[in-house]
C-alpha cells in the first residue's frame, strides 16, 4: 500500500531526530560543537581547566531536569515551576489616576506571593526575521488594474515599518516555583497559583495565559536560537523513538565563554548578561520601560522572592539594635575625647531613620519585604554591536541613577538565569519593599499588530510601532474617526476604504452628504458606483424594494412593513405619530402590495410608491384617504423622485457611494431612510453569502439622523 504524504513526513522527521540523537551523543564523548566550552583562566584568581562536575555540554548546562507536557518543569529534585504569557496594556498612555489605579494593582498583585513562592518576570525582546515581517504586511498581487496601486501601498507600508521596531517581537512572561516532595503535590499547588495568577492579570486589564510544556520549550527554543531563524520542531512522540531529550531540541550548535569572563557565544551571536545596581534613593516607572524600549536584542528578566513578614521585621529590628549599640559605642569615645556626644558619624544617623521608616512601612502599610535580582541579558550579532547594545543600556541605568554591572566570571550562570525557568543562579539580591519593586511595572504600551486581512491605521504614538489591524477580529468591529476640523478625518476614512479595496473582497457602502467621495470612488472604475439622490437626478432608488433575505429570522415583510410605518410616519406623522388605526390600514395595505411579488419575484413584479397609494385609495375608512392624500406630493406631485423602480444596479458593483448633498429639506429625513433601507437590503444580501460589508457614513452627525445601521 503506498505511503501517505503525513506517513512520509513522519519518517522523515523520525530520521532526523535520529540523527540528531547519535550527533548529540558524539559531541558529549568527543567535545564536539554541542560540547564547545571555553572556561576562565588563572587570571584573576580563577582556576582554569575542567572541573570534575562542571557542565560538559550545553544540555548539561540547561538547568532543568524534566519537562511535562502540562507545562510544568522540573529544576531540581524538589522544584518544580510553571510559566503564565501576559501580554501589555496602555500603561505609559494611561492618565495619571488611571496608572495609580494599576501600581495599586499591581502592589496586590505582588503582595500574594508568599515565602514558599519564587517568582521570576521575563521581558523578551528578539530580532525577528524582517522578511517575515515585511511579508506579514504586504498585499497580495491579484493580476488586475489595481497590482500598480498595491505595489506602492505596500512599499509605503515598508517604508513606515522602518520608523519603529517592529523587527523585534516583545513577549513578557511570569514564572513561578515551589518546592514539593513529588510532582501530584506540586501540580495541585502550582495549578491554584497559576488560577490566583490569571485572575490578577485578569483584574489589572491584563490577558494572560498559562503555557502547556510544548510552548515553553519553544520559548526556551528561541531564547537559545537568537537569530530567529531555525524553526522548533519538536513532537513528544519522537522522544521514546529517538532517545533525545527534550534539551536537545532546544540546544543551540554551540555555546562559549570568553577569558576574560564578560562575554559569551551562542551559536553564531555574542551575548553578554548585566546586573542592575540600584544606587538612586528613588526609582520611577521608566527605568524598566526605556530599557525594554531598546531597538536592540534584549532579555531583561526580574527574579523576585518575598521574604516572611514576621522575619523581615525581626532582621530589620535587629539592625536597628546594631545601629543603637553603634550609637553608643560612638557616644561613649566621644564623652571620653572631651567633645559633644550628639555628635556621631552621618551614615549611623541616615541609616537609623531609614530603618525606621522601613520598619513602620512593613508595621503600618501593606508593605512586604523581597529580595530582587534585576538581569539584563543583550545578544547582537557582532562583537562590536553588542557592546554598543551595552553601552545604550548602560546609559538608560545611568539616567535613573542606576548603574549596570557586567557579570564578570559568571556569564553562565547569568545566562542560564535568564531562561524562563524560574532559576536564579546569580547571588547578587537588593531588598526592596513592595512598592520598591512594584515600580518596574511590567506594562508600557498595548501594540496591536496582527496579520491577515490587517488594515493599516497609523503608527503607535509611544513606541512608533505600525499599527495593523483586522477589525473582524476585534471584539467590537465598528470604529470612529474622531478629530478638530480639518485634521484629516474624511482622508483617513478613504485611506482606509482604498486599503479595505485593495485588501479584501469586502463590499464597500459610503454615505456622503458633501459629495466629496464621488471621485475616488469612480477611480475603481467598473467596480465603482456613484448613486446622486436628488429631487433633479435621473438615479432612482425604489423605497418598496425588497430582499426576500431581508430578515435572517423574521418574515420580510413584516420588517418591509415597520420601514413603510417608519417611511409615512415622517410624511404625515406630524408630534403626535401615526394614530393607531392608521397604523393597521399601512400595515394592510403593505402586506396586499407586496402578494403578487411573493407569488412570482421577477422585478417587473416589484411594487412602487404608486401602487401603495392607489391601494389607499381603494380603503373604506375615512384615514386612508388622509394618507393617500399624503403621498400624493411624493408620487404624483414635485418630490416624485422616489415613485419609480430603481434603475441602478446595486448588485454588480464592489463600491457603492450615495450622495446626498442635493437633497433639499423636504427630503432630507426621507432620502436618508431610503437610503439606509437599500444598505440594508445589500447588507443582507452579504450576510446570506458571508461577505463582509463596510458601511462610512460621513458626517456622522448630519448623515445619521434617521440611520439605523
Amino acid at each position: 500500500m503506498p505511503k501517505t504524504r503525513q506517513q512520509e513526513a513522519q519518517e522523515k522527521r523520525l530520521q532526523r531526530n535520529i540523527r540528531q540523537a547519535k550527533k548529540a551523543r558524539a559531541d558529549a564523548k568527543t567535545g564536539g560543537r554541542n560540547a564547545s566550552r571555553i572556561k576562565p583562566s588563572r587570571k584573576g584568581g580563577f582556576f582554569s581547566g575542567l572541573k570534575s562536575d562542571a557542565p560538559q555540554t550545553v544540555q548539561q548546562s540547561i538547568p532543568y531536569k524534566e519537562m511535562y507536557r502540562d507545562g510544568i518543569c522540573r529544576l531540581t529534585d524538589k522544584l518544580y515551576t510553571k510559566t503564565v504569557q501576559f501580554f501589555d496594556i496602555n500603561y505609559q498612555l494611561a492618565q495619571a489616576d488611571d496608572k495609580a489605579q494599576i501600581f495599586e494593582g499591581y502592589c496586590d498583585f505582588l503582595n500574594y506571593f508568599d515565602a514558599s513562592i519564587h517568582v521570576q518576570l521575563t521581558f523578551i525582546n528578539q530580532r525577528a526575521n524582517m522578511q517575515d515581517f515585511a511579508r506579514s504586511i504586504d498585499i497580495p498581487i491579484r493580476g488586475d488594474e489595481y497590482d500598480g496601486i498595491r505595489r506602492e501601498y505596500g512599499d509605503m507600508l515598508k517604508g513606515q515599518l522602518q520608523k519603529g521596531n517592529n523587527g523585534l517581537t516583545k513577549r513578557k512572561y511570569i514564572t513561578f516555583g515551589i518546592e514539593a516532595d513529588d510532582l501530584r503535590t506540586a501540580k495541585m499547588r502550582l495549578e491554584r497559583i497559576e488560577a490566583d495568577v490569571l485572575a490578577n492579570f485578569k483584574a489589572l486589564g491584563a490577558h494572560a495565559k498559562p503555557l502547556n510544556g510544548l510552548e515553553r520549550l519553544e520559548v526556551l527554543h528561541s531564547q537559545l536560537h537568537p537569530d530567529g531563524q531555525e524553526k522548533f520542531h519538536f513532537v513528544w512522540a519522537d522522544l521514546p523513538k529517538t532517545g533525545l531529550s527534550t534539551k536537545d531540541f532546544i540546544s543551540p550548535s554551540g555555546l562559549s565563554f570568553s577569558n576574560d569572563g564578560k562575554t559569551f557565544r551562542v551559536a553564531d551571536h555574542s551575548g553578554a548578561v548585566s546586573f542592575l545596581q540600584i544606587l538612586a534613593p528613588e526609582l520611577t516607572d521608566r527605568l524598566l520601560a526605556e530599557l525594554l524600549d531598546l531597538d536592540d536584542a534584549v532579555t531583561v528578566n526580574l527574579h523576585i522572592q518575598s521574604i516572611d513578614q514576621a522575619q523581615a521585621i525581626k532582621n530589620i529590628k535587629r539592625k536597628m539594635s546594631d545601629l543603637q549599640k553603634m550609637t553608643i559605642e560612638e557616644q561613649k569615645k566621644a564623652v571620653r575625647a572631651g567633645y559633644d556626644m550628639d555628635i556621631i558619624p552621618t551614615d549611623l544617623a541616615t541609616y537609623g531613620e531609614e530603618a525606621k521608616n522601613l520598619l513602620q512601612d512593613l508595621q503600618s502599610r501593606n508593605e512586604r519585604m523581597f529580595l530582587v535580582t534585576v538581569l539584563v541579558e543583550n545578544i547582537a550579532p557582532k562583537r562590536q554591536k553588542l557592546l554598543n547594545d551595552i553601552l545604550s543600556a548602560s546609559g538608560i541605568a545611568q539616567k535613573y541613577n542606576c548603574a549596570l554591572k557586567r557579570l564578570d566570571f559568571q556569564q553562565e550562570q547569568g545566562l542560564m538565569s535568564s531562561l524562563a525557568l524560574g532559576l536564579n543562579q546569580v547571588e547578587i539580591e537588593r531588598g526592596l519593599t513592595t512598592s520598591s519593586t512594584a515600580i518596574f511595572v511590567p506594562f508600557t504600551t498595548c501594540e496591536l499588530f496582527q496579520e491577515g486581512e490587517a488594515l493599516y491605521y497609523g503608527l503607535n504614538a509611544l513606541s512608533n510601532n505600525l499599527i495593523m489591524a483586522n477589525r473582524k477580529n476585534l471584539k467590537n468591529p465598528n470604529g470612529l474617526f474622531l478629530g478638530t476640523p480639518g485634521s484629516g478625518k474624511s482622508f483617513s476614512a478613504k485611506r482606509e476604504i482604498v486599503n479595505v479595496f485593495l485588501l479584501t473582497e469586502d463590499d464597500i457602502i459610503i454615505a456622503d452628504p458633501e459629495n466629496e467621495y464621488g471621485p475616488l470612488v469612480q477611480q475603481f472604475g467598473a467596480q465603482g458606483q456613484v448613486i446622486d439622490i436628488s429631487p433633479t437626478s435621473t438615479n432612482y432608488i425604489n423605497p418598496m424594494d425588497i430582499n426576500l433575505d431581508y430578515s435572517d429570522d423574521e418574515n420580510p415583510i413584516t420588517l418591509k412593513s415597520d420601514f413603510i410605518l417608519s417611511l409615512c410616519d415622517l410624511i404625515i406623522g406630524g408630534k403626535e405619530g401615526l394614530s393607531p388605526i392608521e397604523r393597521t390600514i399601512i400595515d394592510r395595505c403593505t402586506r396586499l402590495v407586496y402578494r403578487d411579488y411573493l407569488q412570482d419575484p421577477r422585478p417587473e413584479n416589484m411594487p412602487i410608491l404608486g401602487d401603495l397609494y392607489e391601494l389607499l385609495l381603494k380603503q373604506a375608512e375615512p384615514e386612508a384617504q388622509n394618507i393617500a392624500t399624503a403621498l400624493e406630493i411624493y408620487v404624483n406631485g414635485s418630490l416624485n423622485v422616489f415613485n419609480h423602480r430603481s434603475n441602478i444596479d446595486m448588485n454588480n458593483h464592489r463600491v457603492l457611494c450615495f450622495q446626498l448633498k442635493s437633497l433639499g429639506k423636504a427630503l432630507k429625513e426621507i432620502g436618508l431612510l431610503i437610503m439606509q433601507d437599500a444598505v440594508w437590503n445589500r447588507v443582507t444580501a452579504n450576510r446570506s453569502k458571508h461577505k463582509t460589508t463596510w458601511f462610512y457614513i460621513d458626517e456622522f452627525h448630519r448623515a445619521a439622523t434617521r440611520c439605523r445601521i
